[in-house]
């Protein structure tokens, strides 16, 4: 198999063996490339939209499989029952799209190599970890359409299964690219403090746009950005060219958020729990908006914040009608649009046009 620009793909020893551990697995990069799929609109795909996802299939199917075998056997790294709650998290899915758009990123610049694999797993892991986190913080009740690891094990072995998580990605990253580590450490600080100004804001009704954006850039975009430059760096992009896969990875970031901060009103088909942002206190861009037209609705959110459910479907109700939903999907296509820009200044090849139909598919999520 070749790269995507005719380097030669380096492959790990025993490459095959783990593909076929991989099938074992259950979850497979089949699987999370048939989830972008299924998570784009009802209505039917262009056949290049097809295509293209069959290219990233073809393209990645290996890679995604060596990392699903690493993620897995992570997983299993140290003392249950901490390993059981992260095995359970990784086994029920997801879209994998931060290792896919750092495998993809290296590709643009040069071979896949396995540096680059071990970095797409460390991408993963840390997100894997702040969910973990997230779901004893936000006291949420599922995950990926499965109880989640804290309503089955409990908050602390949730919590140190998260803290299990970013010891592998961090030694990972010190072992085999450790001149990725302290960008990495500086996106983990900022993935804390987007979490902190997020839970303040469960005490203290904070409905602005900029609060908003400090929590988006940080707990989203920022891992995003780590994945691409980190991908295209450890490919032996130039400096400018990093920057320009960072800002691709930034702006992919803060759209895939604000469609999902839109699918926790809309997103029957998804698999996603609906309102459970809402419920959980959270101060998404549909609900910001949709209070700076009506007003009336900090005193429902008030109560939601402080425990109780009852105005939970009035206040839906009211965003739904504001139209905010509809305003930030076109937000997310403007941001789309800016990370397609930001690869127009790489040079063409199949991996470019594949990240690029990464972005305009995570856009497309089911409304």
């Amino acid at each position: 198999m070749t790269h995507a620009r005719g380097y030669p793909i380096v492959r790990p020893p025993n490459v095959l063996k783990l593909a076929k551990q991989a099938a074992l697995t259950t979850f497979s990069a089949n699987s999370a490339l048939s989830s972008l799929r299924s998570s784009t609109t009802g209505r039917p795909s262009e056949p290049r939209l097809e295509q293209r996802l069959a290219d990233i299939q073809q393209l990645l199917s290996e890679e995604l499989s060596w990392v699903e075998v690493e993620l897995s056997a992570a997983a299993r790294g140290g003392p249950a029952p901490a390993t059981l709650a992260a095995q359970h998290l990784l086994s029920v899915g997801g879209k994998r799209v931060r290792p896919t758009a750092l495998l993809l990123s290296a590709a643009c610049f040069g071979p896949v190599t396995d540096a680059v694999r071990h970095l797409a797993v460390a991408a993963e892991l840390v997100h894997s970890a702040t969910l973990l986190h997230d779901d004893v913080i936000d006291e949420g009740l599922d995950r990926r359409g499965a109880p989640a690891a804290r309503r089955l094990w409990g908050n602390g072995v949730s919590v140190l299964a998260g803290d299990l998580l970013l010891v592998h990605a961090l030694e990972r990253t010190e072992l085999h690219r450790p001149e990725a580590l302290p960008d990495l450490i500086v996106t983990l600080r900022k993935l804390v403090e987007g979490e902190i100004v997020q839970l303040r804001g469960r005490t203290e009704l904070d409905l602005s746009e900029a609060t908003y954006d400090v929590i988006l850039r940080n707990k989203t975009a920022s891992l995003f950005a780590w994945a691409t430059r980190t991908g295209a760096r450890t490919a032996g992009a130039n400096p400018a060219d990093q920057e320009s896969m960072a800002c691709f990875g930034e702006h992919l970031g803060v759209a895939f958020q604000l469609i999902d901060d839109v699918l926790d009103y809309t997103g029957e088909r998804t698999g996603k729990t609906l309102l459970s942002d809402l419920r959980e206190g959270k101060m998404t861009l549909p609900l910001v908006l949709a209070v700076a037209e009506r007003p009336e609705l900090v005193e429902q959110l008030s109560r939601i914040q402080r425990g109780d459910p009852a105005p939970v479907e009035a206040v839906c109700s009211s965003v739904v009608e504001s139209g905010a939903c509809e305003e930030v999907r076109r937000r997310a296509n403007r941001y789309t649009e800016l990370s397609v820009a930001a690869l127009q200044r790489i040079e063409l090849s199949t991996a470019r046009a594949l990240l690029e139909q990464v972005a305009r598919q995570l856009a497309e999520r089911a409304a």
